[in-house]
């Protein structure tokens, strides 16, 4: 078999995660391992774990750092959503969310999804875009995973707003019919993999994924798309993205975004009302 990803194998020692870690297995063309601990596979750098806590990458080697699965439900992620700080958030405020405006947003480069999940729980309508196979799957585990929440009826509120979609952001950009209101890029470059603020384990992630060598193409064409505006999120002493300065930013302590406005949003946008714990 010829993998689509050398040096990453699909691990389960979970029997109730077998047929989930052999269909995984089979949409990336990877191996598949059973019987042995991530820790052990000393012949390749990553590893796709299937357990009962859901899908994870994980790096080989006694000292690697732990593992990274797309959570929605608990953690970070969830705690932002609880006490995050609603709409006055910047990057709320980069994209345009306040009282009586949810526009709709499509996240070009979802990664794990963070972002789109924060905005999501602020109301908004989110079509994630990850061209990532390996990726997408980890999406798609943690959507899942976190439909099945069925204690939380907030949270299944949230994930109902998101959309998933597998395709190269730029290819899904050339074929849209209708402009979005948003469009939002985060896009990964070496200077941020390199950071002090990034976990071990996420630089290991952004190892694995790599970099997204088309970014400036993307703002180009996000910018002749979008209906409102485009947002792009760099680290605080990055270029801008193709050269394109933009209308303002809004900057913190490690990161900024670009906020490149095309269009005044009208008084109300969107119909969906966020809980008010938002």
């Amino acid at each position: 078999m010829t993998s689509s990803f050398p040096g990453v194998a699909v691990v389960c020692n979970d029997t109730g995660s077998r047929d989930q870690a052999a269909q995984v297995a089979r949409r990336l063309e990877c191996p598949l391992l059973m019987g042995v601990e991530p820790k052990d596979v000393h012949d390749l750098d990553f590893t796709l774990v299937c357990d009962a806590q859901g899908l994870s990458v994980q790096q080989t080697g006694a000292k690697a750092p732990g593992p990274v699965r797309a959570e929605f439900a608990s953690g970070s992620v969830d705690h932002r959503r609880k006490f995050g700080g609603g709409k006055g958030q910047m990057i709320a405020k980069a994209v345009g969310i306040k009282a009586g405006i949810y526009p709709h947003i499509v996240d070009l480069t979802a990664g794990l999804g963070r972002d789109a999940f924060v905005l999501a729980s602020l109301g908004s309508r989110l079509t994630m875009v990850e061209r990532s196979p390996l990726v997408h799957l980890l999406l798609e585990d943690g959507l899942r995973r976190g439909c099945m929440a069925a204690h939380d009826p907030e949270l299944r509120a949230i994930l109902s707003r998101m959309e998933l979609v597998h395709m190269d952001g730029a290819d899904y950009v050339q074929q849209l019919t209708e402009a979005p209101d948003v469009i939002y890029l985060d896009p990964m470059f070496p200077e941020r993999q390199k950071s002090a603020e990034v976990k071990k384990e996420m630089r290991a992630f952004h190892q694995l994924v790599g970099k997204d060598e088309d970014a400036d193409t993307l703002l180009v064409a996000a910018l002749d798309k979008a209906r409102y505006r485009v947002v792009v999120k760099r680290s605080r002493k990055a270029p801008f993205l193709a050269g394109r300065e933009p209308s303002y930013q809004l900057a913190g302590k490690t990161s900024r975004f670009d906020v490149y406005a095309l269009c005044k949003f009208p008084e109300s946008l969107g119909s969906t009302e966020p809980s008010a714990d938002s």
